[in-house]
């Protein structure tokens, strides 16, 4: 098998940062790409080309647009050396430092929270911007001057009183970095060559708007003139046509990677009979996921079963970054003389930044940008009049299986296919001026396997008040400009088209956080680390490129900084969890449910009002499982019923692990109890605390033959240093089988002053009293969550659901008589 120091996967922001700075660094390193490279000239513009140039190859498709189709939101990323910078706008904006937000709750549960700050990134924000050329467009200059939509937005911005800046922008509009602007110029070389070979010669942007179908120009400063083309210079074995199919810990230390390696035909894919290519394997000491944020996300969820202790928060903080794509039609230049021309200039020249209420501005609500949009300036391949019937046919048929799909059960999450044959061989008209809108939406978004392919739950509905305020703000911009406002089509279902999807494997202070730490390494799994999109634990607001490769810029520091101390030491170059797949036993040095190393067994009798678990033995089997619960407390209430509805009541959730050390013991002794660890959701007395101990009891009898209660006991301690007791009981009463729900999902609490066992619990002071829920959802996840370690722990599991099943039919069985 070949091995090699590092395996970097996917060539965007976070692969290629990543890839040239290991390279620089003397480090063996094999970047694999999926996607082909695209030397200037090479991009698709004829109508049949275009009509190719999606990624699909099950379809026979291999180019660099992967359009994809979820609940909620549709989606455009790019195939292709130099990932998403080849389709990207060039925008270099730094995340606004009042942003990074620390536990900022999000509806329905959960936080966003960023372990990195403004000060954090900032010396990666600056080596980042020098490498792309970072450049505000020069409007002052001749003949960048002439940009009416420049103009337009700058007007627009100044009448309705808004911020307005030229970002910004990754191209060369002069031969050399601080010359003299000018169009179609030769730009001089950098000193590492071309990743695409010495034949390759670029000009200065021509203006001519194609900036998001590829620049023929080479003016984008794109990763593969830039990051790609020094990485090679260093030594950078840069594969293309190389997609990743699974990953796995090596045994001994390092990783396995498994990848096909695809022959891409040259005749149109209906003439070419499809072989599946075989798989190949190559093993690393270090492995970079930078495929982006579907392609790591997705890796990560069809390779769990080969990661025991993957954190759960795998697939979580899911969001567009605000993304919202809106039309003014008609629009007049500044003058209102002559229809504003949109298509001069690159795609994006213009940011107006909308205030946050981060940022001292109260009842601002979440913070914004909106930008100008371009389209391509060429028009060979607007629909023929003589083929309109063909067009309006295959539009029919795509819309037509877009409505049936969003009706299906598993619907086809990857449209490329199907855009593929509605462009054919022509293609519909643009607007006057598309602008796009991003900002600070909920990152409440959820990625899964679905059938084994990618699935996403996502809705605008959390963050509707953000996209209105972008859209009413889009329509002052066109009243201004004498323009007619249109939404983005597939608004009337509250979707959106986003190009900067984010998270999925987020960043986070610990596993119950995040699956990798603030410099992106995975938790439990040394040399593992993610670099792109998916690592971001929320949205970035302004244009999300810039803080991907900053990031990965920071990752790519403290890898070689632990490489390089591990060699001093005379240490291997990479340890790892072992590959067999057993899980560390609970109990006996474990990470408690908040991710904190825990050394201490189970909670004590003492503290905990109850005898305890034991420790399993070697020859015993542990159980566990994860559970959420959400809902309202009222404090000074003593009642829970009363208090989850009474004006002024707070949210309350906890988190738990609920680990029984020996499965067993557990099913036979009539208290059923099990340890508990996580942690307590108090909003507004401390927020997100960890339990100090915890006991779960399950099915204890409670007097009547039919009525069994399910008890927790947690010790946390507030934000203000007072000892808490989360004490509460689901009551699980015979009646009808209906019942079985409501019951096992409800859970009275009441919160102790001081940590409080059972025997002290009658005299103790009630602070406050509410009810939480598991959703149904949330009740789902938690079926995925059971583990075991130990001999039979198939059995084990199997006793357990027998157990509980039993009792259930004890419960709501019918009556015997």
């Amino acid at each position: 098998m070949e091995h090699v120091n590092a395996v970097v996967i996917g060539s965007g922001f976070g692969g290629s940062v990543t890839a040239y700075r290991l390279a620089e660094a003397g480090q063996r390193v094999v970047l694999l790409e999926r996607g082909q490279p695209y030397p200037p000239g090479s991009f698709p513009r004829s109508p049949a080309e275009m009509g190719r140039a999606f990624w699909d190859p099950a379809a026979g498709l291999y180019g660099m647009f992967d359009v994809w189709g979820f609940k909620g939101c549709d989606s455009v990323v790019s195939a292709g050396l130099g990932g998403g910078s080849l389709i990207y706008a060039n925008v270099l904006l730094r995340k606004d430092e009042h942003w990074f937000v620390h536990d900022q709750p999000i509806p329905g549960g959960g936080y966003e929270s960023w372990p990195v700050s403004r000060a954090d990134l900032d010396p990666h924000y600056d080596v980042v911007e020098k490498m792309l050329g970072a450049t505000p467009y020069p409007l002052e200059q001749v003949p960048f001057d002439d940009t009416p939509k420049t103009h337009a937005m700058q007007d627009a911005a100044a009448e309705l009183g808004l911020h307005c800046t030229l970002p910004p922008l990754a191209v060369s509009f002069a031969s050399q970095p601080g010359g003299t602007p000018g169009v179609s110029l030769p730009i001089a070389d950098a000193g590492y060559g071309s990743v695409h070979g010495p034949q390759v010669q670029r000009r200065t942007c021509k203006l001519c708007g194609e900036c998001d179908i590829g620049c023929n120009e080479g003016a984008k400063n794109s990763l593969d003139h830039t990051y790609l083309s020094a990485a090679a210079h260093h030594g950078a074995d840069i594969r293309t046509s190389h997609e990743v199919k699974e990953i796995r810990p090596r045994p001994g230390g390092g990783y396995e990677v498994d990848y096909v390696h695809h022959r891409v035909p040259q005749l149109p894919p209906r003439l070419i009979k499809r072989r599946r290519p075989p798989v190949q394997t190559i093993s690393c000491d270090r492995l970079v996921l930078g495929a982006g944020t579907y392609g790591t996300t997705f890796l990560l969820l069809k390779s769990r079963d080969a990661f025991p202790g993957l954190s759960d928060a795998l697939g979580t903080r899911f969001s567009g970054n605000g993304d919202l794509l809106t039309f003014l039609l008609r629009a007049k230049d500044r003058n209102r003389v002559r229809p504003l021309n949109a298509s001069r200039g690159p795609v994006i020249t213009t940011a107006i930044r909308l205030p946050d209420e981060l940022d001292g501005v109260p009842g601002a609500g979440r913070g914004a940008y909106i930008q100008d949009g371009g389209y391509p300036g060429f028009t060979d391949w607007i629909v023929d009049s003589l083929d309109v019937g063909n067009d309006f046919e295959r539009a029919v048929k795509f819309l037509w299986n877009r409505f049936t799909e969003y009706f299906r059960d598993a619907p086809d999450t990857n449209l490329s296919k199907e855009i593929s044959d509605l462009i054919g061989d022509g293609a519909l008209t643009v607007s006057s001026l598309p602008l796009l809108g991003m900002g600070r939406d909920t990152a409440d978004g959820r990625l899964h396997l679905r059938d084994g392919r990618l699935s996403a739950d996502w809705s605008a509905e959390t963050s509707e008040e953000l996209f209105n305020r972008v859209r009413k703000t889009m329509q002052g911009i066109a009243d201004v400009l004498g323009a007619d406002y249109a939404d983005n089509p597939m608004w009337f279902r509250k979707r959106i088209i986003t190009v900067h999807p984010l998270g999925g494997a987020p960043m986070g202070a610990h596993p119950g956080e995040g699956v990798c730490d603030a410099f992106g390494e995975v938790f439990g799994f040394p040399g593992l680390y993610i670099a792109d999109g998916a690592a971001m634990p929320g949205p970035v607001g302004p244009n999300p490129s810039l803080t991907i490769a900053a990031q990965a810029d920071r990752l790519a520091t403290r890898l070689l900084e632990d490489a390089s101390a591990q060699r001093s030491a005379g240490g291997s170059a990479a340890t790892v969890p072992s590959a067999t797949g057993a899980e560390p036993a609970w109990g006996a040095g474990s990470l408690d449910g908040a991710g904190n190393g825990s050394a201490h067994g189970p909670v004590s009798g003492s503290r905990g009002g109850g005898r305890g678990p034991s420790a399993a033995a070697p020859d015993r089997t542990s159980l566990s499982f994860t559970e959420e619960m959400k809902g309202f407390v009222s404090y000074g209430e003593s009642d829970p019923r009363i208090g989850e509805l009474a004006e002024g009541r707070r949210h309350l959730s906890f988190r738990l692990t609920i680990t029984a050390a020996d499965t067993d013991r557990f099913l036979a002794e009539p208290d059923h109890e099990a340890a508990a660890e996580g942690w307590v959701d108090a909003a507004g007395h401390g927020g997100r605390r960890t339990v100090e101990q915890g006991t779960f009891n399950l099915f204890v009898a409670d007097g009547e033959d039919d009525r069994r209660l399910m008890k927790y006991r947690l010790f946390y301690t507030d934000g203000e240093g007072r000892r808490r007791t989360l004490t509460g009981h689901k009551n699980v009463l015979h009646g009808p089988p209906t019942r079985i729900w409501p019951d096992t999902s409800t859970l009275y609490v009441r919160l102790l002053d001081g940590h409080v066992g059972v025997d002290e619990e009658d005299g103790a002071d009630v602070v406050g009293a509410g009810v939480l829920h598991i959703q149904l959802t949330d009740f789902a996840r938690q079926l995925t969550t059971f583990r075991t370690s130990g001999p039979d722990g198939a059995g084990k599991l199997l006793d357990f659901g027998r157990f509980f099943a039993g009792e259930l039919w004890e419960v709501y069985g019918p009556d015997p008589a």
